[in-house]
């Protein structure tokens, strides 16, 4: 039984899914669903961006706005979505390899940007859409498809990069506890700022070591945590087995769209104002 109320695709038949049965998506996908209900938000005032992979395609079983983009350009569309439209609730999402990988550039510049949009990443620790090859966040000495003798290289610590780089809001939480995660989610959607969250979610078909036990036994809530202290903050980043979760670090600081020219004394949305040809023809003529 749906728990997605409004949110629910809306189809006239029957649609299929392509995740796994017990996939760490739906869950995931509950839970981002229980977070637009907390915020009292309507499907038209959000938009999801996502890049290529099974966590991507969350655009299509959810009922909101959707744009199922490139592999790891996500968050530039996201970005720019929100720089035309700052009424609406933007948010990113992909898998670790498709935010860590293939978009590790766009989520570095985007954190020096800080786009008010929220990041969701899901972490499986994998890759999932193409049968298993090991992820930027594969543990050591695993062993996958394309590492049969198993995995050397040492996994991208993304929280604590997200931290080092002074990104606005940094959490993580796994999908195994649906009402954490839901106001985790909730959060970094009401912060101003660029919002990490990064989720941990079992592939239950091509990793067979981070199991919804394992995320159970190898991961625990952050209590007192001061979120204002960057310092402690990377050292709980820093942190192994057990894995912590929560927010770790909120940096207040001024939006990409808070210091753009064009919404200093009007802050009417760009995709609402008209075209002013005269104008864009006498600045190209003047300085071109």
């Amino acid at each position: 039984m749906s728990t997605l109320g409004e949110f629910e695709p809306k189809r006239p038949d029957s649609y299929d899914v392509s995740w796994c049965p017990g996939c760490g998506n739906f869950p995931l996908r509950d839970a981002l669903a229980s977070a637009f209900k907390k915020l009292n938000l309507k499907p038209t005032d959000i938009a999801i961006v996502s890049g290529i992979g099974q966590a991507a395609k969350i655009v299509h079983y959810i009922n909101t706005h959707g744009f199922h983009s490139l592999h790891g350009r996500a968050i530039p569309i996201a970005s720019a979505l929100k720089a035309s439209n700052p009424n609406l609730v933007v948010i990113a999402e992909g898998g670790d390899g498709d935010m860590y990988s293939e978009g590790g550039n766009h989520f570095l510049h985007g954190i020096r940007r800080n786009s008010d949009i929220t990041v969701i990443i899901h972490n499986n620790q994998i890759y999932g859409l193409t049968k298993g090859q090991g992820s930027p966040t594969t543990m050591m000495g695993q062993h996958t498809t394309t590492q049969p003798f198993g995995v050397f290289e040492e996994p991208l610590n993304a929280i604590a990069l997200a931290i080092v780089l002074n990104a606005s809001f940094v959490a993580r939480a796994y999908v195994g506890n649906k009402d954490y995660t839901a106001d985790i989610i909730a959060q970094a959607i009401n912060h101003k700022g660029f919002a990490v969250v990064e989720l941990f979610q079992p592939c239950v078909s091509f990793n067979k070591v981070n199991t919804y036990q394992w995320y159970s036994e190898h991961t625990y809530i952050m209590q007192n945590h001061d979120p204002k202290n960057k310092m402690i903050a990377l050292q709980k980043a820093l942190e192994n087995d057990p894995i912590p979760l929560g927010v770790f670090y909120i940096n207040n600081k001024k939006t990409f769209e808070e210091n753009l020219i064009c919404y200093k004394q009007d802050n009417t949305p760009l995709f609402k104002r008209s075209t002013q040809i005269d104008k864009i023809k006498h600045f190209i003529d003047e300085n071109f």
